[in-house]
């Protein structure tokens, strides 16, 4: 008898929740949100990703501009989007050059505009499990990655959290398997969920590391540790996984199928897809993509950092 095929769950979907409440969060403001994208390359991908970043925007109350730049006029072009009040969101479309130079195109935006939550205060906050910007007052709330946190909330739309467990704690006994260690996602989401209990295997072409939570019971910070590759096989540690979770860059690369035990929660996060068709046979809960979800965290962040910015100008005038 064949295994009954699961559900497969579009981002779309996920996303409706989100979408009301930024709609309903934006129609309460004074003014229109603008967002500026730079797209810096000629990626049709990006492009791809910036047209749909535009349309969704518009469509819930947003001003979006996008800014064709040469890459070596970038860094000049971000520095006058931080300084133009009239920006309130800056998003850069990577990669540009492909290397270290973008991380220093990252860490140049604003953090105050910084939508997609990029800067290096918010990945040490997400790595040490710090909420707030302006502790012991926790007026101000921190943001994330949005692609990372596009994942929790899937996570918890699809029931993988458990609510009736202490918030922070919500993940416990739960094994997960990440294939994508880069910085921008796979390395973050890996701390995040690990800080939520759970116990993560993060793949990449070199080795496997679990990410668990720390013994620091007021952090709860993640700790690393580096596995032995022939005890810690793939093949030892997917089968074992109740979430498996793909962000391969690459359209050759495909998941083996065999190593999916039947029910996993199975998610691709990027627009290369990572499975095969016979991946809908094995999964129990399969996400093929989670763009829409990603740009509804992007703007979710810019809500939130425009929260910031006006607690912070009421407690400058209230002193």
């Amino acid at each position: 008898m064949s295994q009954p095929a699961g559900r497969t769950i579009l981002a779309s979907t996920i996303a409706k929740q989100y979408v009301d409440e930024i709609t309903s969060e934006v129609a309460k403001l004074p003014f229109k949100p603008k967002v500026v994208g730079f797209l810096g390359n000629s990626d049709p991908a990006s492009k791809t990703y910036a047209s749909w970043t535009g349309k969704t925007c518009e469509s819930l109350g947003f001003e979006y501009e996008l800014q064709e730049v040469d890459k070596y006029e970038l860094e000049a072009s971000i520095i006058s989007a931080n300084k133009d009040d009239n920006v309130h969101g800056i998003m850069v479309y990577f990669p540009v050059f492909g290397d270290k130079q973008d991380q220093y195109l990252q860490q140049l935006i604003s953090p105050e505009k910084d939508v997609e939550g990029l800067n290096f205060m918010y990945y040490h906050n997400l790595y040490h499990n710090v909420r707030f910007l302006d502790s012991p007052t926790n007026e101000q709330k921190s943001i994330l990655p949005c692609t990372p946190l596009a994942m929790v909330k899937i996570l918890e739309y699809l029931g993988v959290y458990n609510k009736h467990l202490h918030y922070g704690n919500r993940l416990y006994g739960k094994k997960v398997l990440v294939v994508n260690r880069s910085e921008i996602v796979g390395r973050p989401l890996a701390a995040l969920l690990a800080n939520d209990g759970a116990t993560v295997f993060s793949l990449d072409i070199n080795n496997i590391q679990k990410f668990t939570r720390g013994d620091d019971l007021l952090m709860q910070r993640h700790k690393v540790t580096d596995l032995d590759s022939e005890e810690y096989s793939l093949e030892h540690v997917a089968p074992q996984c109740d979430v498996i979770i793909t962000g391969v860059p690459s359209d050759k690369y495909k998941f083996p199928t065999e190593l999916v035990s039947n029910g996993t929660v199975v998610i691709n996060f990027l627009s290369c897809k990572n499975f095969e068709d016979a991946i809908k046979q094995k999964a129990g809960l399969y996400v093929p993509s989670i763009g829409k979800v990603t740009i509804s965290m992007l703007l979710r962040n810019l809500l939130r950092l425009i929260n910031n910015r006006e607690i912070r100008k009421k407690n400058a005038e209230n002193k």
